[in-house]
């Protein structure tokens, strides 16, 4: 059932390009096929055979690939979940040796912020695989990660262009091909977060390893992790952010686990948002950190948590002042349009 959007629209397209005088012909994921594994609602590519289709395109017939799905070991359909329908398109463009895949959707590129906010934020015309695996990850609509992990892995160049719009989008490419490279190439911000803090933990070997695998092993993902250093060795405070929707679990999980953790208090906030800024130039740029945390206190900004990788750098704030970070970082890095 989850599956036949997809098979009827692309039956529906078909059925148009021959109304159109072209020769097309629908294709489902079992029909390719496109293998996968047996994790139903989540499966991942196993692979593809495409000699199929390129038999019908040496015919000069366009083939109309229902995306989201597959077929499974066991021979039943598998849907692929969130970012399903890209990650086939770049699967296929990877499988078929294409130059390049093109995903229409509805903006225009890859923006260096997010242009609803930052009204000066300016269309990339190339970013690296890297970036924009980071923009994914915090919160960037335009791709989702596992598309673009899937596309770095298999080589496979994007280009993400406007379904309303006839106009050049963004390339998202190998670093390689990127000659100029920025320092900052974008400003990204991500709402999903909440903060937790475990006060007056004892300092002690194993206490970390008390704290978060409970929580991995209920399937709660950590993010960002700051643990205050203990001058007398006696007792310490862990902060840590999870996504607001695992936050009532979290919580619920670590208050049946006090007296195994030894916490005094637990404190938690959800009114807090994660900004980052991303560039592949970071690499070989100091003083990155600094222009961040400068632009941010000259506008009164605190910050609570830290966390960096080599191409990036988040920080936790207020919810409250998202805009203003997002607009005083984008104009501190220079990535305001002309």
């Amino acid at each position: 059932m989850v599956s036949s959007g997809e098979q009827v629209t692309a039956g529906l397209l078909a059925l148009c390009l021959q109304e159109l005088g072209v020769s097309a012909r629908s294709w489902l994921g079992w029909q390719i096929p496109i293998h996968t594994d047996e994790v139903h609602g989540r499966a991942r590519i196993t692979g593809i055979e495409p000699e199929r289709i390129v038999q019908r395109f040496e015919d000069g017939q366009v083939a109309v690939v229902a995306g989201f799905q597959g077929v499974s070991p066991q021979n039943r359909i598998a849907t692929l979940g969130r970012g399903g329908s890209d990650t086939t398109a770049v699967a296929l463009a990877a499988a078929l040796g294409a130059e390049r895949c093109d995903i229409f959707t509805d903006v225009d590129g890859v923006y260096t912020s997010d242009p609803r906010i930052v009204a000066k934020a300016r269309k990339l015309d190339k970013i690296t695989y890297e970036e924009m695996l980071e923009m994914a990850s915090l919160g960037a609509k335009v791709l989702q990660t596992r598309s673009v992990e899937l596309a770095m892995n298999t080589g496979v160049r994007v280009q993400v262009l406007s379904s309303l719009e006839d106009r050049p989008g963004t390339l998202v490419v190998d670093e390689d091909e990127i000659v100029e490279k920025q320092v900052v190439s974008g400003i990204a911000y991500s709402r999903d977060e909440a903060k937790i803090t475990l006060a007056q933990v004892a300092d002690k070997p194993g206490v970390a390893a008390g704290i978060f695998g409970p929580l991995a092993e209920a399937s709660i993902n950590v993010d960002m992790i700051v643990q205050n250093v203990s001058p007398d060795g006696g007792k310490t405070d862990v902060t840590f952010t999870v996504t607001r929707a695992d936050l009532k679990r979290a919580v619920a999980l670590l208050e049946a686990k006090r007296a195994a953790i030894g916490y005094e208090n637990l404190i938690h906030d959800d009114g807090v948002v994660k900004v980052s800024v991303i560039g592949v130039g970071m690499r070989s740029h100091a003083g990155v950190a600094q222009s961040m945390f400068t632009a941010l206190a000259e506008k009164g900004i605190n910050i609570q948590v830290i966390s960096t990788s080599e191409i990036k750098i988040s920080v936790l704030i207020d919810e409250e002042y998202t805009e203003l970070a997002l607009r005083a970082l984008h104009t501190a890095y220079g990535l305001d349009a002309e």
